[in-house]
């Protein structure tokens, strides 16, 4: 009877311990989640590569060399085109002081006398 009675126990225990037990959620719906890269720098995985490695890829590589390019490109543009528009400016601030003098030497002038070309 003894042996009988240990047999259930143990048996008892063995099933207990070894049913199948639903694992918890390790992520959850509602869990924060991180705003930051979590890429770690110095990984000795295989294939790991650092941040500063693939950041050196990028700027290595032909589309990021043309958007480059383009850029320097655009601005050369605008400031040849700021340039004229001050030229043109110069210009025509120059011709309103010209006609202005011209006006004010034509109202300076005597009735009788008359300005020669």
């Amino acid at each position: 009877m003894k042996n009988l009675f240990f047999a259930a126990f143990v048996f008892y225990a063995v099933t207990l311990s070894c049913s199948k037990k639903e694992p918890a959620d390790l992520y959850p719906a509602d869990s924060p989640k991180a705003n930051y890269d979590t890429a770690a720098i110095d990984s000795f995985s295989n294939g790991a590569t650092s941040i500063d490695v693939v950041r050196e890829i990028r700027m290595s590589s032909r589309k990021y060399q043309d958007s480059v390019k383009e850029a320097v490109k655009a601005r050369e543009q605008e400031k040849k085109l700021k340039e004229e528009i001050e030229k043109e400016n110069k210009k025509s601030a120059e011709e309103k002081k010209a006609e202005e003098k011209k006006l004010k030497t034509d109202e300076t002038l005597p009735a009788g006398d008359t300005k020669i070309p």
